[in-house]
């Protein structure tokens, strides 16, 4: 790389993590001329400052590459591979076991930018746009995202998050939520999904704005991803680039996440 890095570029360790999940197959086939870890460095910087597809500086590869890679992870899996494995060593290494014993849910309605597919209007909220359904494990990981009409109640949308972790992470025991997701929720959750759904209630005496027991795990989580600009407000075209770019945001702060805990290790590791 010759050019000037910017703040959102990968270092050695973490592009050394990603490099096997994007680089080429084996096989015939021609091969790459493009540099993959330059095409990951701009879905980064774009993810960050919100900048379009056409306003990628000219010192990054030409934004037609940039977009087919992002579009092919999207599709082929990438994304979802890459997700899984960072967190597994993210909760590795602080002393966790790799799958979630149990995981928060929420809900994010987000303004829609311009024109986009599947928008709604979230009557309580006042928002016309998207609603992004999240889970996440204790350390504030993100497990799954659905992104999905902003009408959509929090009860559907937790019940397909639900749904999904009841197949993808069978370790998950127990579940936090919202008074939002209360009601035949939990008995669907308790019949069909083989875990405790557990609604977090205000206490009765409560005045004001108080934090309440692990709910602020996920919020913290939904705080932490609006810090890219890109995820700021939809701008996406459809639900599925939207959790796409909420993937890579996740992805990026796991992998810097990831990267601390390795150089604390080694800083306090004894020498021989």
């Amino acid at each position: 790389m010759t050019r000037k890095p910017y703040p959102t570029d990968l270092i050695d360790p973490e592009w050394e993590y990603i490099a096997p999940f994007v680089g080429q197959k084996s096989g015939r086939g021609r091969r790459r001329t493009v540099d993959m870890r330059e095409i990951v460095n701009a879905i980064l910087y774009m993810n960050k400052t919100g900048c379009q597809w056409n306003m990628i500086p000219h010192d990054f590869p030409e934004p037609g590459h940039i977009s087919y890679y992002y579009y092919l992870w999207q599709k082929d899996g990438t994304l979802d591979t890459l997700l899984a494995s960072v967190r597994r060593d993210v909760r590795v290494s602080e002393g966790r076991d790799p799958e979630p014993s149990a995981a928060i849910l929420d809900s994010q309605s987000v303004k829609i930018a311009g024109n986009g597919n599947d928008v709604g209007f979230d009557g309580n909220k006042r928002i016309k746009g998207r609603k992004r359904h999240i889970a996440v494990d204790v350390l504030g990981l993100l497990i799954l995202v659905w992104v999905t009409r902003a009408n959509l109640s929090d009860r559907d949308g937790g019940a397909q998050l639900c749904d999904e972790l009841h197949q993808n992470a069978p370790r998950v025991k127990k579940v936090w939520a919202d008074s939002a997701y209360s009601g035949d929720l939990v008995d669907y959750v308790a019949r069909w999904c083989h875990f405790v759904l557990e609604i977090v209630k205000k206490l009765p005496e409560q005045k004001g704005f108080q934090v309440q027991p692990k709910r602020w795990i996920v919020e913290r989580t939904l705080a932490w991803l609006n810090q890219q600009r890109r995820l700021s407000k939809e701008y996406e075209r459809t639900p599925e680039s939207s959790e796409s770019m909420i993937k890579i945001a996740a992805i990026r702060l796991m992998l810097r996440r990831l990267t601390m805990n390795t150089f604390r290790v080694i800083a306090t590791a004894p020498i021989f």
